[in-house]
């Protein structure tokens, strides 16, 4: 009790310190002992393990973060011979979560975990090179981070379906997408509760569409996509005609206009068709991070997403929790953390400003970049001078055990396949082959009379997914 007192005066008091930092638009900073004690490194909580399902012959997609093949009508749901999941939830050993204890000094000593702001050197010295002499990418690099975030992107290829079932990542991938179509849904059906009909949807580092059918099965009224990388925004476009192109003839499909800009550092409603254009939602997944290099750009991104935004409308969206990142590297006992799927790589410990805190991050064959963390308490501060109000804040573990309880959203898991079976049929294997990463499958199966196969995911997978946290922010009258 006393610790979790300590806990949330330290939070207040930075929250008065972020508004200040905020007013006065200098790039503070908070330092870490480096003599703090560190735990090993480990989950933040076991891998989600539910009851039985299906194994299926094959793996197939049937909702997309990135192609789906969808049937000829235009996003309906086609039944499928697909894993059963009952998605009893097994114990989870809850770990650190989201504290946000903050010293009101820029420096102090903690004796845990560190409880601070998403950071790094904000104003970097970067090593002097000659850029003839280097690779494209890292030309892109020196010039600016944005131009590495959109080369990156652009530069990313299309697979085919079969080769997307058979990546390490195949059921992280559904998972998140999982994660995202259930807060896009509930959010959704919030402004239909406000008697809102003919719903305006910003989509904010729309990539190269994977959220269409989340908008289509949404039955929203027009949806404006944007985002850094051109040939993204491209891949999109071509995405969403062909969605409309499969529809029937008394189908009705959302209208669409396609905006290439880095919504960091311009503003967007002078490339809208309609200045006068608002919006019931924005949602931003997996992207605002990229914005976090200053406050400028932190700002202009926040701008984007709020500005237009009708009262009573949302800004959602997924992002790494900066809590959790700083926990683990400061468990780690190099400047780098993570496993064969994921690593995050810091330039250095102990110093974690307010804007430009850099990190490299590598998710499998999907995201090789730098970003920069996010301290959600100053995103919140940030999010008021858009007049936003804080409505919805989980970590991915929160927000999945208190979903899966909704009998709609388990049956939206087996169709998306967003756990693996376990253990795998004579006809397949796992995903991984590591020692050790089925263990709490194994011992889930100990625990009591379960059917098999379980639904689960590998603890690696797990360790990857569970840096995210979903929020949402209402735009107040």
């Amino acid at each position: 009790m006393e610790n979790s007192a300590k806990a949330e005066e330290h939070e207040k008091i930075f929250h008065k310190e972020a508004k200040i930092s905020l007013d006065s638009e200098a790039e503070s900073s908070f330092i870490i002992n480096q003599n703090t004690a560190s735990p090993e490194t480990g989950l933040s909580a076991e891998a989600p393990t539910c009851g039985q399902v299906n194994t299926p012959k094959k793996r197939k997609m049937e909702f997309e973060d990135d192609l789906v093949k969808e049937s000829s009508s235009c996003g309906e749901d086609t039944p499928s011979k697909k894993r059963k999941l009952d998605a009893e939830i097994a114990p989870e050993e809850k770990g650190s979560g989201d504290d946000e204890g903050i010293s009101r000094r820029r420096r102090i000593e903690t004796d845990g975990f560190p409880k601070d702001e998403p950071t790094g050197d904000g104003t970097q010295k970067r090593r002097k090179i000659e850029l003839e002499d280097v690779p494209e990418k890292q030309k892109n690099l020196e010039e600016g981070h944005s131009s590495a975030v959109a080369a990156h992107y652009n530069e990313l290829q299309e697979v085919g379906l079969e080769k997307r079932s058979q990546s390490r990542i195949f059921y992280l991938r559904n998972f998140n997408n999982w994660m995202k179509s259930v807060l896009i849904g509930e959010f959704l059906e919030k402004v239909r509760q406000k008697r809102k009909r003919n719903i305006t949807v910003l989509d904010l580092g729309c990539g190269k569409g994977g959220d269409l059918l989340k908008w289509k099965k949404g039955r929203i009224d027009k949806l404006v996509c944007t985002d850094i990388a051109d040939v993204s925004v491209r891949q999109c476009q071509q995405r969403y005609e062909d969605m409309k192109n499969r529809c029937r003839d008394n189908e009705y499909i959302f209208s669409a206009e396609f905006i290439t800009a880095d919504c960091s550092k311009e503003l967007l409603i002078d490339k809208f068709r309609d200045r006068e254009m608002c919006f019931d939602i924005c949602s931003c997944q997996f992207v605002c991070h990229y914005s976090f290099e200053s406050y400028e750009q932190a700002d202009v991104m926040l701008r984007n997403a709020c500005e237009r935004l009708s009262p009573g409308g949302y800004f959602i969206g997924t992002t790494p929790n900066s809590f959790e990142l700083i926990r683990r590297l400061e468990a780690s006992e190099t400047e780098s953390f993570g496993n064969e799927i994921y690593t995050v790589k810091f330039q250095k410990k102990g110093d974690y400003p307010l804007f430009g805190c850099k990190y490299d991050f590598n998710l499998e064959g999907v995201v090789d970049v730098p970003e920069f963390l996010v301290y959600f308490p100053l995103l919140n501060e940030m999010a008021k001078k858009y007049n936003m109000k804080l409505v919805y804040k989980k970590t991915f573990l929160e927000f999945y055990e208190e979903k899966i309880k909704n009998n709609e959203n388990k049956m939206l898991l087996k169709r998306m396949q967003a756990l693996e079976p376990y253990p795998a049929n004579e006809n397949s294997r796992l995903a991984s082959e590591k020692v050790g990463d089925y263990e709490h499958a194994a011992k889930y199966m100990k625990n009591g009379q379960v059917k098999l196969p379980l639904g689960t995911l590998s603890k690696s997978e797990w360790e990857a997914t569970s840096i995210y946290l979903v929020f949402a922010f209402e735009k107040q009258q």
